[in-house]
């Protein structure tokens, strides 16, 4: 069982918004840090959002600050991402993923297979 599907990407107009969902198997959403990661049109994937295990503090990238939220819904097992005033550089693929830690911790973030957004008039 794949332990993190991610949908709600798509194609969106430049200041316009997305809602980003991450359906999480196999552990409770407060077991782990849970974050976001973004890669743009490089092989690199930057982590943009984590909120920390056990419903700690919630950390976000200076490029995404005031724009994207990050959520649980512990009943569905879900993190979502809402994405507002969206630019054209924040086109991408998303990743949602886990760590023991939001500085990666022992093992390092565990990505699922992400979702690609398009920012774009």
């Amino acid at each position: 069982q794949v332990p993190l599907v991610e949908s709600g990407g798509g194609l969106v107009q430049p200041g316009g918004s997305l809602k980003l969902s991450c359906v999480v198997s196999g552990f409770s959403l407060d077991d782990y840090a849970l974050g976001w990661f973004h890669q743009a049109s490089g092989p690199d994937q930057v982590g943009i959002t984590c909120s920390r295990s056990g419903g700690g503090e919630t950390i976000y990238d200076s490029s995404v600050k005031g724009r994207f939220t990050i959520s649980k819904d512990h009943a569905k097992n879900t993190l979502y991402l809402q994405m507002n005033d969206l630019k054209p550089e924040d086109t991408g693929m998303y990743f949602c993923a886990y760590a023991g830690s939001c500085s990666g911790g022992e093992y390092g973030w565990k990505l699922g297979q992400g979702t690609p957004v398009t920012v774009s008039s």
